[in-house]
């Protein structure tokens, strides 16, 4: 995220816009949404998770020249930012993405029916994929929300049944805000991308929005109740900060 401050031209009359654009990024051509705020006070230009996309918000009625200056300024911000997510697609036979913390090869059979699955093959971790080639990307998201399904849901009953509170339902999501939520009914949500991380770190998203059932809210007591259910929440918590964005950048559309 970088900000820089901006004097707004207020106009309550006006309807507010949102443009979208494409802007050029050294080699790379960047989504880019621009949003205009009757309450922003300044430019704020965010990456979205997984560098996929830009969003701008913007003082109301500021000029496009001051928008297109503003850009130009940071270029160099945006190259070294975005410098860490690859522009080179995974989905690919012979393309490598993690799975529950280990990289696995992509296989693609060749046959048209099939399971996707995880063996090992040659004492290597390998994702086999059937179908076409086309729907690669497809097989392997449903495959992952089955697996990341299949974790969540063993280890929120584990965590809900140690503070013995029930959970109302859980849903597999694609978000790229927030890794998890926590409804006031009791309602869990997670990213299913969450299965591409180590188990720990599996564990501790499903102790966090567990512990939201007692807690709704970041306070100390939730703080604690987290740590109990996950005592290496830390180490989990930082690799998150560290790995997670390279999880949103997996394309799999």
């Amino acid at each position: 995220m970088f900000a820089l401050l901006k004097k707004p031209v207020r106009s309550k009359s006006r309807p507010l816009e949102t443009v979208k654009r494409t802007l050029h990024v050294g080699n790379r051509a960047m989504p880019l949404t621009i949003r205009e705020n009757r309450r922003a006070t300044r430019i704020t230009l965010r990456i979205e998770p997984g560098g996929r996309a830009l969003n701008l918000t913007v003082p109301a009625g500021l000029r496009k020249g001051e928008i297109d200056d503003f850009l130009d300024r940071h270029q160099g911000w945006l190259l070294t930012k975005l410098a860490k997510f690859s522009t080179d697609n995974p989905i690919r036979p012979g393309g490598h993405i993690p799975f529950r913390g280990t990289p696995h090869r992509i296989e693609h059979t060749g046959t048209l029916r099939g399971l996707t699955e995880a063996v090992v093959i040659d004492g290597k971790p390998v994702l086999r994929v059937s179908g076409l080639e086309d729907h690669m990307g497809r097989r392997l998201s449903a495959f992952l929300k089955k697996e990341a399904r299949r974790d969540i849901e063993a280890l929120v009953a584990r965590h809900a049944a140690a503070i013995r509170h029930p959970v109302a339902s859980i849903t597999m999501k694609d978000t790229r805000s927030r890794w998890g939520s926590c409804s006031w009914d009791g309602n869990l949500s997670f990213s299913w991308r969450i299965v591409m991380a180590p188990p720990l770190v599996i564990d501790y998203l499903a102790a966090h929005e567990v512990a939201h059932l007692k807690e709704m809210n970041h306070g100390p007591k939730f703080w604690a109740l987290c740590r109990e259910l996950c005592p290496r929440m830390e180490e989990a918590r930082k690799w998150l900060r560290q790995h997670g964005s390279q999880l949103h950048a997996i394309d799999f559309e």
